[in-house]
């Protein structure tokens, strides 16, 4: 089954296990206030400290779950340049490969908020004219980012695509 997803040639060029810190880090920063705020109202209401007890107790477990899912999620992630097009892989229980020709996309989009460029990481977003075709490519280490930002607008270029 996973010669389905296997690239036709060459290997997948996985994304950077900064990925899944900055993405745990996400997670540790929303979890923690729901947290506090579970102690504080566990604290301040004594009658219905359950209230606080439960927000707490169902946060934990979903945070350590999201901390788990981030790593797996971070190594399923890969992205192959063929010849003719660029095949993007990803999902851990739900698999997807997306394969883009080059002449097909439209623009090349290059994102990083202040925590990924404090960790040296960008997301790549090939568009095309589909949205289904759309590919995002998380966690590119900064100089990789700009590599294939680089290479993916020559090739679509030289490919008679609207860049």
């Amino acid at each position: 089954m996973d010669d389905l997803f296997a690239p036709a040639t060459g290997a997948w060029q996985r994304v950077s296990p900064r990925l899944a810190t900055v993405r745990r880090i996400v997670i540790a920063a929303i979890a923690a206030p729901v947290v506090i705020a579970g102690i504080v109202l566990a604290v301040l209401l004594p009658d219905q400290r359950w209230i606080g007890a439960a927000v707490t107790v169902a946060t934990l477990p979903l945070a350590a779950w999201g901390g788990v899912w981030a790593g797996h999620n971070q190594r399923t992630w890969g992205y192959v340049e063929n010849a003719d097009d660029l095949l993007v892989t990803r999902g851990v229980m739900f698999k997807r490969l997306v394969a883009i020709p080059y002449g097909r996309m439209q623009f090349v989009d290059v994102q990083a908020g202040p925590l990924a460029r404090a960790f040296g990481i960008a997301t790549v977003t090939l568009h095309t004219a589909s949205t289904e075709t759309a590919a995002d490519i998380p966690g590119l280490p900064s100089d990789e980012a700009t590599r294939l930002r680089n290479r993916l607008t020559e090739l679509g270029e030289s490919r008679g695509a609207g860049l």
